[in-house]
């Protein structure tokens, strides 16, 4: 029975990444973070590459967990959640919004051992912040560069893809900005959702501009993983105040999300925050939270 509960607890947690990470706005480290399994999510994407083959094989284990869920969610949103993000997108920001407004308590608490006294790091807080807004001001109406049809590959556009996945998979492992708003800045965000539908249609002209992105992916991983883990490890205090910097921070991101749309609207406004999402927001963190503490004391 705590099997089971363990694998809907990583599914469920998988899920929440994955639609985080495929919508601009909150990234699905934040969700990891906040939901407290950061750490091991880290360090099995370390173990999984660096690991002997004990490690290794938990680490697979785990990342298995939680890559179904991811999976499941990424597809959804692929094919679904993008269509709903278009037309309902205040209703999601709004969702997203409860997200972090209550998750940053939770983590201050679960990480109060090494945010308590040593305040003089709260300027890794405001360094936080200012990444993700200033990073969030880049991506305004027109992009760096403007992408067509992936099917039409040339070999900077190959390297320029390569190099948008690793930058993207940064943001997705990082808590605070989402991948997802890179890959707006780069002007990709829309090329890539359209060419994952159509591979999930069977129309395979794209598929090797997805292949060269998922290359870029997993050398960010390699690179970015190792970086984080030995920061948390050694400077834990300075990177957690960042990182919840970060989460304020993508409270402006949340807000400007509309503004990035294929066609913009205003940015979320008084006027158009959706209140019942944001309580939902809300009762998803406290039921992912109790739903924690169900399965470890079995």
């Amino acid at each position: 029975m705590k099997k089971l509960k363990e694998y809907i607890l990583r599914f469920i947690q998988g899920f929440a990444m994955a639609l985080a990470d495929s919508v601009p706005g909150v990234s699905g480290g934040t969700i990891a973070f906040l939901l407290e399994f950061y750490d091991e999510f880290i360090g099995s994407l370390d173990s999984i590459l660096r690991g002997n083959f004990k490690e290794k094989k938990k680490a697979f284990l785990f990342l298995m967990k939680i890559g179904i869920g991811w999976i499941v969610g990424f597809l959804l949103s692929a094919t679904l959640l993008v269509n709903l993000f278009d037309k309902e997108i205040y209703t999601m920001s709004s969702l997203f919004i409860g997200f972090i407004i209550f998750a940053i308590p939770i983590v201050i608490k679960e990480e109060q051992k090494v945010l308590k006294g040593k305040y003089q790091n709260i300027i890794f807080l405001i360094l936080g912040i200012a990444l993700v807004v200033v990073i969030s001001m880049l991506n305004s109406k027109n992009s760096f560069i403007k992408i067509g049809n992936l099917s039409e590959l040339n070999i900077p556009l190959a390297i320029y893809i390569f190099l948008a996945g690793m930058i993207a998979i940064s943001a997705m492992i990082l808590p605070g900005i989402s991948g997802s708003t890179f890959l707006l800045i780069f002007g990709l965000y829309i090329p890539i959702m359209t060419s994952i539908k159509s591979v999930l249609k069977l129309d395979f002209s794209c598929l090797p501009a997805l292949i060269i992105f998922a290359f870029g992916v997993l050398a960010g991983i390699s690179f970015f993983t190792r970086l984080i883990k030995k920061a948390l490890a050694k400077h834990r205090s300075q990177t957690v105040y960042a990182i919840i910097g970060m989460m304020i921070g993508s409270l402006y991101s949340i807000i400007q999300g509309p503004t990035t749309l294929d066609h913009p609207l205003p940015m979320m406004s008084f006027n158009t925050f959706n209140i019942i999402a944001f309580i939902i927001g809300a009762i998803i963190i406290f039921g992912l939270q109790g739903l924690k503490k169900v399965m470890e004391n079995k």
